[in-house]
């Protein structure tokens, strides 16, 4: 059946002799997607729907209704099983296409012809898309897996085939210019909707329940005929006989309390698994800018689910059932001792009135305590997740200060609900109590004006019992509904938070992209800051450009890869791919398209596979390894022992920096998307590792657009543009060759005063590199340096080489050693004081340069006004560290 997995084996690489890691007949050295034949097939052109059968008929729909979209799109976020799509999930997933699809078991000839086109079922794990009768039992059908063509066939063949089940789907109908705000959430509201869908088991619970209710009339009944009938007459052929029926109302008593707590527990687990999933769903499709800033806090609040889920699946139901018939209870008291039926009815109202008083303070202090909780709860999840951190500081006991507190603070607010709850169920014992007392004493008058029975009596006293059993879990019952509502609100909160897919959006279907990123008058502002991350930023990268972003630390140059994987929407300009807004492109898609490694590296538990896979589980053991070999992990993960089934442990813990950048990387890298966007990509590599990569990834880019976000120039070598951020704001955009040099003459003269030029790029109206940019370009054909913009005139010592191809030996090589063969004049001692590119290149990244725009022009140049900033000694190349 097709919602089975298919038990194939795995054939994952393990360690094998000589322990390179390598999968058996790869060698590590097959480039991704070759095969002997000598041909090279990029993994992202190789066709993954025609492996999924359901996916392939989804697609086919898709086409068919007008609504095409991607397999990726589709399915991103779904819990496949074998990397496949199942029948359970295919209307989810159609339901992102905006068709409406659900899972029937009919015959084929139930079927009629109206509700084609249809998902057939069929053995093997494949299927049919029926398209029309052609003729009499002739029916035009799709194979989904060639993605096009039809033939015809017969209806005998189709049965041959067909499972007996089938999807039909249709498109979901929209009103123009309005669409209905339940259809905001793709399942409805995420717990009343569930409920709905429960609510034939709940009927049978009711009727269930309703059976229970009265077979409990039979114990007083019993007890009273035996006190009026058997007794006085010696009648045990009578009591034999209430006997047996007794205990057949009990069997069936027991029989009916089985199946109402087997129903109460099965569809509680069936709501647990369809609301959790809900809420985790949209917990992982909420966007980065609505995220709660304390990830514990919202863990925590995801956590409160449990209590909606206890109050609905639990002895809290059977509690609520049974409340209604307290009234059935004390009509039957009211027939067998008339007015001692009173006493009872008239504390239902005591009881509840009392519960109704504790309702305000009990509604307040459980809110609190579910604050109280979350406080905690996230100082728990801070800590266990920073707990190296911790102990290298010393913190252990400040941060067992803050859970002490957050504890304490719980602990009594947990307390305070416990004595609320505690005063109902008390007062309501206590109601019982004397309700008790007083029906007895109503029962002995009536007996001595020979108006009831002792039997009555005692079957009486026994259904005031009943009566008040259930009025005692008030207390109760409001304590677990009141959490149960705050947990809900909570939830609530949650599912409200923007998605990066929200309902009834009708994204650009982008499978494949060329690769051209655009970024026109971008400005940006994290959630919650004053300050603008990205400041009207604009430049563009072709396919096969490799471009490198370079800036201060808080320059933005993270910001843009967020930007560029839609983690974030600008707040003013537009991101574009190939031309098109990538607002206006499924999430899915975008980041199918761009590789991305940000600069905080996260792996999860499991194997090196597993991490390397995790964003492209459809991949097979070559094109691991070559990822692999092309970030450097290979190297490493060949030495040990069981090859790529090492494990990483819990982020990564298991390996250092380097290891945990290069596996990232190789995730990154192992679907060969068009765009590749590295931010920081070697920051924990040693020397050594960083050329090796540079030397890999140089000869592995071929058409991909590049993007390096970085602080070190040796990987300029990779580039052949370079943008410069300071502030949020462009400082230089242009071919590296180009702003090298006038980076360069930016950074020479009087010590740092040729900076000026470069900070003033920073500010509002500055584009001094820029300029000196395209003097160089207009200079360079008359072998003369470019002019200095606005300054006065060059200052003495030799100037740049007209030849930028000479101000850019160093590239390569490492900051401060000039390369074999570089020119001598890039030499601080041999230049007479001219900067190399490199250093000027440091002085620009560095954050020394924050603070320039509190100074005047003229400190900004001096030495002596660097050294009356007093904040550290001076080194030679005129930094301060």
């Amino acid at each position: 059946m097709f919602g089975k997995r298919s038990g194939g084996k795995d054939t994952a690489p393990k360690a094998g002799k000589g322990a390179t890691g390598a999968p058996p007949g790869t060698g590590g050295d097959a480039p991704s997607g070759s095969s002997g034949t000598g041909w090279t097939v990029r993994p992202t052109a190789l066709s993954t729907e025609t492996a999924d059968p359901l996916l392939a008929a989804l697609l086919a729909l898709c086409r068919l209704h007008g609504r095409p979209r991607s397999g990726v799109s589709l399915t991103a976020g779904l819990p496949l099983e074998d990397n496949r799509l199942t029948p359970d999930l295919f209307p989810v997933a159609a339901a992102r296409a905006r068709l409406s699809a659900r899972l029937v078991r009919r015959s084929f000839s139930a079927i009629p012809n109206h509700l084609f086109p249809v998902v057939l079922l069929l053995k093997g794990r494949t299927t049919y898309v029926v398209l029309r009768e052609v003729k009499r039992d002739q029916f035009e059908v799709l194979l989904p897996e060639t993605q096009s063509g039809t033939e015809i066939v017969s209806r005998r063949q189709i049965e041959e085939r067909y499972e007996g089940y089938a999807i039909l789907a249709r498109p979901e109908i929209s009103y123009r210019g309005q669409m209905d705000e339940r259809r905001e959430e793709p399942h409805g509201h995420w717990f009343w909707s569930t409920l709905r869908k429960m609510a034939p088991v709940y009927s049978y619970v009711i009727l269930a329940a309703i059976m229970v209710n009265v077979f409990a009339l039979a114990g007083p009944l019993f007890t009273m005929n035996v006190y009026d009938r058997v007794v006085p007459n010696q009648a045990l052929e009578t009591l034999w006989v209430l006997a047996s029926g007794i205990i057949i109302v009990y069997v069936f008593d027991f029989a009916l309390k089985l199946l109402r707590a087997y129903l109460i527990d099965h569809t509680g687990k069936r709501a647990d698994v369809v609301m959790s999933s809900i809420i985790f769903g949209h917990a992982m499709n909420v966007r980065m800018g609505a995220r709660p800033a304390s990830s514990g806090a919202f863990a925590n609040k995801l956590k409160e689910f449990e209590a909606v889920r206890d109050f609905f699946t639990s002895a809290t139901v059977v509690a609520l059932v049974d409340i209604p018939f307290i009234f059935l209870f004390i009509a039957v008291i009211y027939l067998l001792a008339g007015p001692a039926a009173y006493v009872p009815l008239i504390a239902v109202p005591v009881v509840i009135i009392g519960g109704l008083l504790l309702q305000a303070p009990l509604r307040q202090a459980v809110r609190k305590n579910v604050e109280g909780n979350a406080h905690k709860h996230g100082v728990l999840v801070e800590a266990i997740s920073a707990l190296d951190t911790i102990k290298s500081l010393g913190a252990e006991g400040r941060m067992q200060r803050d859970w002490d507190a957050f504890s304490g603070e719980s602990a009594s607010l947990g307390a305070r609900v416990k004595f609320l709850t505690g005063i109902g169920v008390h007062y309501a014992a206590l109601i019982q109590q004397v309700v008790t007392v007083c029906v007895v004493i109503v029962g002995v008058y009536l007996i001595s004006n020979n108006e009831l029975t002792m039997g009555g009596l005692i079957a009486s006293t026994i259904l005031t019992g009943r009566v008040m059993a259930p009025l005692g879990q008030v207390a109760g019952l409001v304590s677990r509904l009141h959490h149960a509502a705050s947990a809900r609100k909570s939830i609530d909160e949650i599912m409200a938070l923007p998605v990066d897919r929200p309902r009834g959006k009708q994204f650009l279907s982008r499978p494949a992209a060329a690769g051209r990123i655009e970024l026109q008058n971008v400005t940006f502002t994290y959630p919650g800051s004053q300050t603008p991350a990205l400041r009207n930023v604009s430049f563009a990268v072709d396919p096969g450009q490799r471009f490198v972003i370079m800036g201060p630390v808080g320059s933005g140059k993270s910001t843009i890869a967020r930007l560029l994987t839609r983690l974030y929407d600008p707040t003013e300009g537009s991101v574009q791919i190939d031309g098109a807004d990538i607002q206006q492109i499924d999430p899915a898609d975008i980041r199918r398209t761009a590789g991305v490694i940000l600069q905080d590296i996260v792996l999860f538990t499991g194997t090196v596979r597993e991490n390397i896979a995790m964003g492209a589980p459809e991949a097979d053991d070559a094109m691991i390894v070559r990822a692999a070999e092309l970030s450097g992990a290979h190297e490493f993960i060949s030495r040990h022992p069981m090859g790529y089934d090492m494990p990483v442990g819990e982020r990564g813990s298991f390996l250092s920096g380097g290891q945990r950048q290069a596996v990232a990387l190789a995730r990154a890298l192992l679907p060969d998307p068009p765009i590749l966007v590295l931010d920081e990509p070697t920051s924990m590599m040693d020397m050594a590792a960083e050329e090796a990569f540079v030397k890999r990834l140089g000869s592995s880019l071929k058409d991909k657009a590049l993007i390096i976000i970085t602080h070190r120039p040796s990987l300029l070598s990779l580039a052949d543009r370079l943008l410069l951020l300071r502030r949020g704001e462009v400082v230089a955009d242009g071919p590296v060759k180009d702003v090298l040099p006038a980076l360069m003459r930016a950074g020479g003269g009087a010590g740092a005063g040729g900076l000026g030029g470069i900070a003033a790029a920073g500010r509002p109206g500055g584009r001094a590199v820029k300029g000196r940019i395209d003097a160089s370009r207009k200079g360079a054909g008359q072998g003369q340096p470019a002019p200095r913009q606005g300054s006065g005139p060059p200052p003495p010592g030799p100037v740049a080489p007209a030849d930028p191809a000479a101000s850019t030996r160093a590239l390569p090589g490492r900051r401060g050693r000039p390369e074999d063969g570089e020119s001598a004049g890039h030499d601080d001692s041999a230049a007479g004081g001219q900067r190399s590119p490199f250093e000027a290149l440091d002085r620009v990244l560095s954050p020394e340069l924050e603070p320039l725009d509190s100074r005047n022009d003229a400190s900004e140049g001096t030495d002596a006004a660097r050294d009356s900033a007093g904040t550290g000694k001076r080194v030679p190349d005129g930094r301060k560290r």
